[in-house]
């Protein structure tokens, strides 16, 4: 985690088991969590469904994350 935060200034989410936050957003292997900008979930996209080589796939999450982001 500290090697992938230094690579990068994506925000990432490391789940521990005091708060177990894969089991409060019922989420499953690859999804991705959109937040909106009060930090809420808005949307969830899995990427083992979509495949973002699809173009579709991918201007679909493009639109998601603008529309979360108020774009």
């Amino acid at each position: 985690m500290e090697v992938a935060s230094t690579v990068a200034s994506l925000p990432l989410l490391a789940d521990v088991a005091e708060v177990d936050v894969w089991g409060l957003w019922a989420v499953t292997y690859r999804d991705v969590v959109i937040l909106d900008a009060s930090n809420h979930a808005y949307a969830t996209y899995n990427l083992t469904e979509h495949d973002l080589q699809d173009p579709a796939s991918y201007d679909e999450l493009r639109s998601l994350l603008l529309a979360a982001g108020g774009l």
